[in-house]
């Protein structure tokens, strides 16, 4: 492709494309969890309070433009800060991936928390595979039981901190998905083999 007004211009609508299928495929693999718990009205004006942001933007960035706006979920009402981490490691392409990251806030809150552990180890980076693959595990351990409060959810998202923090690095997604599975079966919850929790 030329490097010329209109080779970048293709190469950035080609870009915007791709996170746009990209956003879509993630919707789809979600479409069988239950309803996210923040409000729809909520999710619209978090979008338009970004407007300002230049994106692609740090989630430090977002913190900073709009970190004391509140979202209403079902049990509690969250601050914007409390569900995006406020570092420069995590990084959101468009408004659109703030919106899908603050509609699950359980799930949101145990990110920020691995993503700001993670920062403080030297020489560690949570990459984009192992980073869903995080967030896969804790949406699973979402869709268990509506009525368990995500238990599975803060209890993995404690074990992968203090996995973190003892022995300095980030545990694989395989025995992050290991230990979630023998939490749901501790649990009394079924976890078969076919499963992302079934490994």
């Amino acid at each position: 492709m030329a490097d010329n007004k209109s080779g970048r211009d293709k190469q950035a609508d080609d870009e915007e494309r791709r996170q746009r299928e990209r956003a879509i495929e993630t919707e789809l693999e979600r479409g069988d969890e239950p309803e996210p718990p923040v409000d729809e009205a909520d999710l619209d004006d978090v979008e338009s309070d970004l407007e300002a942001v230049s994106f692609p933007a740090t989630g430090a960035a977002v913190v900073a433009a709009i970190g004391d706006r509140e979202v209403d979920a079902t049990d509690e009402s969250y601050a914007v800060a409390e569900l995006v981490p406020d570092s420069d490691a995590e990084t959101f392409e468009a408004s659109t991936d703030v919106r899908v990251r603050v509609q699950r806030p359980t799930v949101a809150t145990a990110m920020k928390r691995v993503v700001e552990a993670t920062d403080r180890l030297s020489g560690a980076d949570l990459g984009e595979s192992q980073r869903d693959a995080y967030e896969k595990t804790f949406r699973e351990l979402a869709a268990i039981d509506a009525d368990d409060d995500d238990e599975g959810i803060r209890v993995i998202g404690d074990w992968i901190v203090e996995q973190i923090r003892e022995k300095e690095k980030l545990p694989g997604s395989r025995a992050v998905r290991r230990e979630a599975a023998d939490f749901c079966r501790s649990n009394g919850y079924e976890v078969r083999n076919d499963e992302w929790l079934g490994v």
